[in-house]
């Protein structure tokens, strides 16, 4: 695969003061966020409101991949949507689905917080003006069409999990038309900038830390394209952004055309502060990266923004920040809707099944990618491919839904009468993809339990040919499989300031929040679980250095009056 041209933010080494009065600054504040998409905006949001003055950095225009999300904030205990839905869930049955998937990215007490204070966080985004609705679909969706909002949004109701926590809906869509991601923002962006705390620099990166002889962060150099490059720099990026599902080589293209011109014009605006945030993101887009941490993705469509680029988990490791696996990655191979893709069988080249068919498209795509190279077909029958094809054309379903759907169907299939002649034409071997379909048979006619686990409603036998192969591997073009990044730099969970690769020792005034850092979803992905991340951990830094900022004020006032002479 040929490697995108480089458009990755420059970051260069610390730079170390010996006398920091001396230094010539060029603006002072409480704290800087680098980054404005829902984590950073979290993050500057509670800082100000603690009385903190903020600076917020961003490359772009702002929303990173928040902006272009569905959405979706993955809560639960008992919210009032839930209850107006008829659940009556608890956050102790929340955690007991959860630890399923968190595993042990995070600690039990961090994942009791989170999902203790998780109604209390739906208040908070209500506080803003964010919108959130308790309709439901009729039936378990990738993604709700209008007008449903509440949903299960991971794999609460499969049976292998069910069995430890009671199932309930617990992504919350955001109220709003089309997909949720840009009004959920927009409610973070205003919120932020009626604050009078903060100054919101835009077409401005960081690319240097600075730090004190003890190597504390005590600010940050910026560098920001000045006023009469600004626009064509917007112009550039939001083009980029337009045109990377269709045409991501001329993003990518585009891409290097900002950096080129960031390289050029930017001049270096070096800010005096008490905290840095960091906040843009993973890094899915940087090539390096991925090829040196997660290569098994590179065949996957880059899901996110041109921002997620690594870059703030570069800074923080200049700093001497640690790093935690950064080798883990989402891929998300949804195949519902439509609804009867899942009552099919997904078997690997060789003709194995891949897993239950019914889990979350994150847990079926990483089982895709990380134990079956990549590879997989969707099995089905003519009875089900012609139902699918009906509820593609229904009208009922998202187009980015719809239109993948009946493309692959009519142009991205492999069509035959036999068993052995579908395997012959897939190239597996026939007797291996017969064996596998027997059994898959025989919990579809309700004879054996089936042997990945799938619930009885969502087996179906499929004796009765023509079969129909769909091929959804990770590489796939007609039917892309996005993935984004899940590690990042390590933290302390409940402030979320960086660690060194002790973790026992915090580097003073740094912080990493969102995918930029290691959280709640860096273990599996699930629906919702990363915006309420981006919240939680935005939310923690900003209290938790306000804190700071007070605490270290107390300690300068009492050595000053120390000093004070006495009669």
């Amino acid at each position: 695969m040929k490697a995108p041209p480089d458009s990755a933010t420059p970051v260069y080494a610390p730079l170390r003061l010996d006398d920091p009065e001396a230094y010539p600054w060029q603006a002072t504040c409480d704290a800087v966020v680098v980054g404005f998409g829902a984590a950073g905006a979290c993050a500057a949001l509670e800082a100000a409101r603690g009385g903190a003055s903020v600076i917020v950095a961003e490359r772009f225009e702002g929303g990173g991949a928040s902006i272009k999300s569905g959405g979706v904030v993955y809560a639960g205990g008992g919210t009032p949507y839930q209850q107006a839905a008829g659940y009556a869930d608890t956050p102790r049955e929340m955690a007991g689905y959860l630890r399923q998937e968190t595993g042990d990215v995070i600690s039990e007490p961090t994942l009791q917080r989170f999902c203790e204070r998780s109604r209390e966080m739906i208040d908070w985004l209500e506080e803003i003006g964010v919108q959130f609705n308790g309709a439901m679909p009729p039936r378990k969706t990738s993604y709700p069409a209008q007008p449903y909002f509440l949903y299960y949004s991971g794999n609460e109701s499969v049976p292998a999990y069910a069995r430890h926590a009671e199932p309930a809906p617990r992504g919350h869509r955001v109220k709003g038309q089309g997909q949720s991601g840009r009004t959920l923002y927009s409610a973070l962006r205003g919120a932020v900038q009626a604050r009078p705390e903060v100054t919101v620099m835009r077409q401005t990166a960081a690319r240097r830390l600075i730090v004190d002889r003890s190597g504390a962060v005590i600010g940050v150099e910026l560098w920001q394209v000045p006023a009469s490059h600004q626009k064509r720099h917007a112009r550039l990026a939001r083009l980029a952004e337009r045109v990377h599902n269709a045409m991501p080589g001329v993003a990518d293209s585009l891409r290097a055309k900002v950096l080129e011109l960031e390289l050029r014009y930017a001049r270096p605006v070096p800010v005096r502060t008490g905290a840095v945030v960091l906040a843009t993101g993973g890094f899915i887009f940087n090539h390096a990266m991925v090829s040196r941490h997660a290569p098994r993705y590179l065949p996957n469509w880059r899901l996110g923004a041109t921002g997620c680029d690594g870059s703030g988990i570069r800074l923080g490791e200049s700093a001497g920040g640690a790093t935690r696996h950064l080798e883990r990655v989402s891929a998300w191979r949804f195949i519902n809707p439509p609804f009867d893709w899942a009552r099919g069988c997904v078997v690997d080249a060789q003709g194995k099944r891949i897993g239950n068919e019914e889990t979350y498209g994150a847990t079926l795509g990483h089982a895709i990618c990380e134990r079956h190279g990549g590879r997989a077909w969707l099995i089905l029958n003519r009875q089900l491919a012609r139902a699918a094809m009906r509820e593609a054309f229904s009208g009922r379903l998202w187009s980015f839904q719809a239109l993948p759907a009946a493309m692959l169907m009519l142009a991205g299939s492999r069509r035959a009468r036999s068993v052995e002649a579908l395997a012959n034409r897939l190239g597996m071997p026939p007797a291996t993809l017969q064996a596998t379909l027997d059994a898959y048979n025989a919990a579809g006619r309700g004879d054996a339990p089936d042997p990945a686990g799938k619930s009885a409603a969502m087996c179906a036998s499929l004796e009765t040919g023509p079969w129909v192969a769909i091929d959804i591997s990770a590489d796939s073009r007609l039917f892309p499989c996005p993935a984004i990044t899940l590690g990042g730099l390590r933290v302390e969970e409940s402030s979320a300031r960086v660690l060194t690769a002790s973790g026992t020792t915090s580097i003073a005034g740094l912080y990493a929040v969102g995918r930029t850092a290691v959280g709640i979803p860096s273990n599996h992905y699930i629906s919702g679980l990363s915006l309420a991340d981006c919240i939680w951990s935005g939310r923690n830094a900003g209290h938790h250095l306000v804190h700071q900022l007070a605490e270290q004020r107390q300690a300068d006032t009492n050595q000053e009056t120390s000093h004070e002479p006495t009669y």
